[in-house]
């Protein structure tokens, strides 16, 4: 997270969003960096059909929708609150200044983009070519990689799971049910439990 004060500095502003008020729609320019103050927002495309498929959830000090700004294309996504949000957005030109004028703050930023970039090539894989438990297993897994706890309770809920692996919240509450009598997860009051 890139501290307050210096997004301020570099023509910062502060914007406040309503739950279900989309920021931008995939096809937009990129002109601006996005932190998340508090609140969460989702990037997500949706389907012909109208399916939903969640990129990610970003919440409380994550930024967002950085690669469209940085690499002049257009977002290949939406984002959207997914509750009341606060956040700062910074003008294209002054969040480049920012990062050419703070070399330790631009290293840590590549280093978030690539971990991204690692993410989303796990999830790609994952998405094409793996049945739905294995799908799950590894997204939950990666959730508890960022959690230093021995016994992790997954943060998400089943519809979200479904969101970000492409799959229908029927099937992945078949699935985890499965993983639940293969002894890979369990589950209690409904929390699923690593």
């Amino acid at each position: 997270m890139i501290a307050e004060t210096l997004l301020l500095q570099f023509g910062g502003q502060t914007i406040t969003l309503d739950k279900n008020e989309v920021l931008f729609s995939e096809g937009g320019r990129a002109d601006y960096y996005y932190q998340i103050m508090q609140g969460a927002v989702k990037m997500y495309n949706l389907t012909e059909e109208g399916k939903e498929f969640v990129q990610g959830i970003f919440e409380g000090g994550k930024s967002f929708g950085e690669p469209p700004l940085l690499g002049n294309f257009r977002y290949p996504a939406s984002a959207m609150a997914t509750e009341k949000t606060q956040l700062l957005r910074v003008p294209k030109k002054g969040f480049l200044e920012l990062l050419i004028g703070n070399p330790p703050i631009h290293l840590a930023f590549t280093s978030l983009l690539c971990k991204r970039l690692a993410y989303k090539a796990m999830i790609g894989k994952e998405v094409s070519v793996h049945p739905p438990e294995h799908r799950i297993l590894t997204l939950l897994r990666h959730l508890k990689k960022q959690q230093p706890e021995p016994v992790f309770t997954v943060p998400i809920t089943r519809q979200q799971i479904a969101e970000l692996t492409g799959l229908r919240v029927e099937t992945v509450i078949r699935a985890i049910k499965k993983l639940e009598s293969r002894k890979k997860l369990h589950l209690e009051n409904h929390k699923i439990i690593l």
